[in-house]
């Protein structure tokens, strides 16, 4: 099986691009959570409500990240997106879990997890692409 590089076909150019925009998003939202609950635990209780609500952001863009990286995947694109955004979901789900359990010795270290990988995910999605014609 050979493994040709080659430049994108343009609907797998979309794909990425769409991806781009997801991870993207995906970060900025993940970023905006320790700022939230820095903000309640300074004694802004408003911030608490805003917290919550990122989080449910946060899920929902991971969930369509699953999905806009299976696309992808399907259009020759890099696999490891998909996997890594599938863990990165499963660990925010775990994350949401802990935070409305009051579990912050499992809270803190793992958000702290999530937001590590969310940018690197970040840096490497829009880190220029490898392209397979045959798999």
């Amino acid at each position: 099986m050979s493994e040709t590089l080659t430049s994108p076909s343009r609907k797998a150019n979309g794909t990425l691009v769409v991806n781009r925009v997801l991870v993207s998003a995906h970060a900025v939202a993940i970023i905006g959570q320790p700022v939230f609950a820095g903000g309640y635990l300074g004694g802004d209780y408003d911030m608490l409500w805003l917290h919550r609500w990122g989080a449910d952001a946060v899920s929902y863009l991971a969930y369509a990240q699953i999905l806009a990286a299976l696309v992808l995947w399907l259009v020759r694109g890099p696999r490891w997106l998909f996997w890594i955004s599938l863990l990165l979901a499963l660990g925010e789900t775990g994350q949401y879990l802990a935070g409305m359990k009051g579990a912050l010795d499992l809270h803190i270290p793992l958000g702290v997890a999530l937001v590590t990988a969310t940018v690197l995910t970040t840096i490497a999605v829009w880190r220029p692409q490898t392209w397979r014609v045959d798999r």
